[in-house]
């Protein structure tokens, strides 16, 4: 069973990759970012709440995010494996995340790094044309990223579970490599 978490900074390439390999390996590409969409679409409970956070500007608190992540690794075809992206996000979270495994008792679970260097990942940003990137944004999001989610790859390599690809390939030779170390 391949239960993956994919890390690395905005614009590395994680989504793509995720739902690639996803798509490959038959399992669930489980992004938060996606599943607060959804539940807000679908007004279901923990979703409404989301929407009172996201109306207001506000950052949707940690607990809400835990709650769709638990809510959404309990359904059935996330049994069989998945890719997470987006979540843990800093290490207060990975305890959460452990502890929820170990309770639905799914286990195994390793971690991708995709690695890109900052001007790499600025340039295909700026690239997107997304009107709230401009170089300031975007350093800014990465230095966060830095700050918040860079100690999770040293969490996880002292685990032995951390795989580190390097995102400044093309698309096809970073999912060509996914599927080598993953296989």
């Amino acid at each position: 069973m391949t239960r993956l978490i994919f890390l690395g900074p905005p614009g590395a390439g994680k989504g793509t990759q995720a739902q690639a390999l996803a798509e490959h390996l038959n399992i669930p590409h489980i992004s938060t970012g996606e599943i607060l969409r959804q539940a807000m679409k679908e007004q279901t409970p923990l979703g409404i709440k989301a929407q009172n956070y996201v109306n207001s500007g506000e950052l949707v608190p940690d607990q809400l995010v835990q709650d769709l992540v638990q809510e959404r690794l309990n359904q059935p075809d996330a049994e069989n494996g998945w890719i997470l992206d987006g979540f843990p996000r800093k290490v207060t979270q990975v305890a959460f995340l452990e502890e929820l495994l170990e309770k639905i008792h799914q286990s195994g679970e390793r971690v991708v790094n995709l690695d890109a260097p900052d001007d790499v990942v600025v340039a295909r940003l700026l690239t997107r044309g997304r009107k709230d990137d401009n170089e300031e944004v975007i350093r800014r999001r990465l230095e966060v990223y830095r700050d918040e989610t860079a100690p999770l790859i040293d969490y996880y390599r002292d685990r032995q579970k951390l795989l580190t690809v390097n995102g400044n390939q093309s698309q096809e030779e970073v999912t060509s490599e996914l599927r080598k170390i993953i296989a």
